[in-house]
């Protein structure tokens, strides 16, 4: 299946069903949320990142306008609800200030996470959490989360969050993410740069 869809790139990595609110002041952006939500439809988030639009990215509904300034910016609250592929970016749309892309959707198992790889990586992520000294953000039951809940959590790069991204099979992310402990925890010396990223998430 392809489709239309308005999109806002941003430098920021979002994955199905994750919630955050979003403060926009860019007119374009502005009005393209106006559009989407007054008319009950879905738009973007692709990837930008080095001043690049990447291949892939997430759609989002829009769940409310928590808030409209004076100067006309906005905070509005949004969920990721499946990944796409770009397959051409629309710079220009008819009386549109904002942009948009045709897209697909790759199949996506999107299934809670596999037991034997939730047991390592539950632990190593304590772990971790506990030579940085910082709180344990973990879900309290294994059996509820999937890699995306705890992507945002482990202090990946934005590469490491955008590769995570392109995976489309839950087991083969868990692996990913798996691997990832691997080769951070020998890695003391960095450990500070990882807490600041964790943090910043």
């Amino acid at each position: 299946m392809t489709n239309f869809i308005p999109i806002v790139p941003l430098d920021a990595v979002v994955y199905p069903d994750e919630t955050f609110t979003l403060h926009l002041s860019e007119f374009k952006y502005i009005q393209l949320i106006r559009d989407c939500y007054k008319e009950q439809k879905q738009f973007g988030i692709p990837l930008l990142h080095d001043e690049k639009i990447r291949e892939y990215g997430t759609l989002m509904e829009i769940l409310a306008i928590v808030k409209e300034y004076d100067n006309g910016a906005l905070e509005v609250r949004i969920k990721g609800q499946q990944v796409f592929r770009i397959l051409e970016v629309v710079k220009s749309l008819p009386e549109k200030p904002y942009s948009g892309a045709i897209v697909s959707y790759p199949e996506n198992d999107k299934m809670k996470v596999h037991p034997k790889l939730s047991r390592l990586i539950h632990d190593e992520v304590k772990r971790l959490y506990t030579l940085l000294n910082i709180e344990n953000r973990m879900p309290e039951e294994e059996q509820q989360w999937s890699s995306y809940d705890i992507a945002h959590k482990l202090g990946l790069t934005r590469e490491q969050e955008y590769d995570l991204l392109s995976i489309f099979n839950e087991v083969q992310r868990m692996e990913y993410l798996r691997r990832y402990f691997n080769s951070i925890m020998p890695e003391v010396d960095d450990l500070d740069i990882l807490k600041s990223r964790i943090n910043l998430n």
